[in-house]
Formats: structure tokens, C-alpha cells, sequence
């Protein structure tokens, strides 16, 4: 007699995010095998990703390069059921759209990403290229 497995497929339904991140914490987000984010710093209650790659690129080029030479952006899948537990934040422009993670759910929201954590651009600064 033949023995037949079945494979079931579960297919997730994701929201694709961005995080403009520097240099240190990408580092960490690599030594997680890129599959979590780290916690966040005492002065820093939020975890913030963003909707859409335009606006991660900004802050990465922007902020994350004169602050420490070089600004990267990821790109990661979250479950969409845990992501529509947060409202979406517009904080600028319509392209400023971002989601608020209290610090303290970011081990829920790192248990709830789909696949690895993608780098997708790097900006560096004149003096470390």
C-alpha cells in the first residue's frame, strides 16, 4: 500500500512595510539572521515602519546618513491581522505614512513577520564611501 502525504497551504495575508535604519541597528536586525527587529532604547517608546519605500528612502538618505555615515532601508512582510491593529499615522505629507508600535509590542510584531527582513537600498556619506 502507497502512503500519500498531504501538504496543507496556508496562505497569509501580509502588509509590506519599510524601516529606514542605520548602520548599528542594521547590524543587530543581521544578527537575528534577519527574521526580528531589535528592542528599542529606553528614549525610544515607539517602533515605527513605514508604508511605503519613497518615504524610508528619504529618512535613510536624509537622517540616518548625517547622523552615522550610512542609511539603509528594509523591507519586511507583516502579518496584515496584526498590522490592522495599529491606525495608520500621516505625519507630514500624504507620502509620510506611518504605523506606531509602542516598544513594548515589538516582540509580538517581530514574532508576526513573514519571511526575512530584506535590505533593499543603502545611502552612504561621501567620507565613508
Amino acid at each position: 500500500m502507497e502512503r500519500v502525504e498531504r501538504t496543507r497551504t496556508v496562505n497569509l495575508e501580509t502588509t509590506l512595510l519599510f524601516r529606514p535604519v542605520g548602520p548599528k541597528e542594521l547590524a543587530l536586525i543581521a544578527a537575528s539572521d534577519y527574521r526580528q527587529f531589535p528592542p528599542r532604547l529606553p528614549e525610544q517608546p515607539i517602533f515605527y515602519p513605514v508604508l511605503n519605500e519613497e518615504y524610508a528612502r528619504q529618512i535613510a538618505r536624509d537622517w540616518n546618513v548625517p547622523a552615522s555615515g550610512a542609511g539603509y532601508v528594509v523591507r519586511f512582510a507583516l502579518r496584515k491581522d496584526f498590522a490592522d491593529g495599529y491606525p495608520v499615522q500621516i505625519v507630514g505629507g500624504t507620502v509620510h505614512k506611518e504605523l506606531w508600535i509602542p516598544a513594548q509590542e515589538l516582540a509580538e510584531m517581530n514574532r508576526n513577520i513573514v519571511g526575512a527582513i530584506e535590505v533593499i537600498a543603502e545611502f552612504k556619506s561621501e567620507a565613508v564611501k
